[in-house]
């Protein structure tokens, strides 16, 4: 016999479902593991080409005559807009329910500015684009992140789902920067490889239409919820937040890994962009591995890959060439940890309903703290080395208990392998 989904949302602390969980016919599975790849696709494009651009974006605006301070506060305030404004997008998704015309929407305005940047006169124009490509991303994210969560609970788990999405998109963040450095070997300009990401811009666009053609209403590939009469999020989902907050807190950004890398001659400039492609790969696979394993294991495979996230900072920081690359590795899997299995482990405690504003809240407060935490790492890494990774450190760690807690009751949640 089989029950109706609990709606963990009910109750300020999510109950464990009861009773046998009916099993998706196989080409339900075929089916909504189809509409992944499709996701995954497009957004293998999509990483190709904003990556691309992002990865020369400061010489580029130093190029156009923009100073170190106003760089930074270019790239700070894209980032802080791609991550604050997914509180207000995830909203808007629930309250409209039209996650298809979200999603594209923020595709179009993101895909549009890169290429746009071939046309940038001055360094005000181009920073202009850069905060709407990190404007367009944070419309998309949300309402696609659902999407990816409605077909999760169909091929076997949420972890599995975002796993093979972070996969492509990752690929996507290698190849992207590969190819602008290639461009520029050969004598290209800026504003040649900038026009040249116009080639991946339009195929993900070009996906996006076949996806919402193919896949109309991909919400059909999750049952139905309980009706759903409360407002607020569960007890569990703020936990869990608080948890993540530390994580992301103490994340280095790698720009920060880099300018290490520099000012301690440790890496040529070639090797660090290496490093930098080694990171992703890792990153990727890791997203592959670990979320299957997640989808298998529950919260103890998020608790473990945490505390191993915590070495990488004493291991970048403080050996020499072999123990850095060990620590950007490591970084890799704590990279596609946090894009993978962090956002994959809200699904179940989340009503469908109001899944996209748990996203969008979830993702903007992880990327204030991010963006903030790399502030602070920063700061302490001017004033003393060993301050920054005690930082890095303590708040990764400090996540590890609060994770336990989480994981005993959510791995009562997660759908069945």
């Amino acid at each position: 016999m089989s029950h109706t989904p609990v709606d963990v949302a009910h109750e300020n602390t999510p109950v464990a479902q009861t009773g046998e969980t009916q099993q998706p016919s196989r080409p339900v599975q075929v089916r909504a593991f189809r509409f992944v790849l499709l996701i995954g696709v497009l957004s293998f494009f999509a990483d190709f080409t904003y990556e691309g651009a992002r990865s020369v974006l400061g010489p580029y605006l130093a190029l156009l005559g923009a100073s170190a301070t106003a760089i930074g506060f270019v790239t700070g305030l894209g980032e802080l807009a791609g991550y604050g404004l997914r509180l207000f997008s995830g909203r808007w998704a629930d309250a409209t329910g039209r996650l298809w015309f979200i999603a594209i929407l923020g595709y179009v305005i993101q895909m549009a500015s890169v290429p746009a940047l071939a046309f940038a006169d001055s360094w005000g124009m181009a920073a202009t684009l850069i905060v709407l490509e990190r404007v367009g991303k944070a419309i998309r994210n949300p309402p696609r992140d659902v999407m990816l969560s409605q077909a999760g609970g169909k091929i076997g788990g949420y972890g599995w789902a975002f796993g093979v999405h972070e996969a492509m998109d990752q690929f996507g963040a290698m190849v992207g920067p590969l190819v602008v450095a290639w461009v520029l070997a050969k004598q290209g300009s800026y504003q040649q490889a900038f026009a040249i990401l116009a080639l991946p811009a339009v195929l993900n666009i070009c996906f996006v239409v076949i996806a919402r053609l193919t896949y109309p209403r991909p919400e059909e590939m999750e049952p139905p919820s309980a009706p759903d009469e409360t407002t607020h999020l569960p007890r569990l989902y703020w936990i869990y937040l608080g948890g993540a907050l530390l994580v992301a807190a103490g994340f280095a950004d790698y720009p920060l890994l880099a300018y290490h890398f520099g000012k301690a001659d440790l890496l040529p400039g070639q090797w660090i962009a290496l490093f930098y492609a080694v990171a992703m790969a890792v990153s990727g696979t890791g997203s592959l591995v670990f979320g299957r394993l997640f989808d298998r294991f529950g919260f103890h495979v998020l608790t473990a890959l945490t505390a191993l996230s915590a070495l990488f900072a004493p291991l970048v920081f403080l050996g020499g060439f072999w123990s850095a690359l060990i620590g950007t590795m490591i970084w890799g899997v704590a990279m596609g940890v946090h894009e993978s299995m962090i956002p994959a482990a809200v699904s179940p405690m989340v009503s469908v309903r109001r899944r996209a504003t748990a996203f969008g809240i979830f993702t903007a407060a992880y990327g204030v703290f991010w963006f903030l935490g790399s502030a602070l790492i920063g700061f302490l890494y001017d004033l003393d080395l060993a301050w920054a990774i005690t930082f890095c450190v303590v708040t990764q760690l400090l996540a590890v208990p609060v994770f336990m807690i989480v994981g005993r009751r959510y791995n009562r949640l997660r759908p069945s392998s």
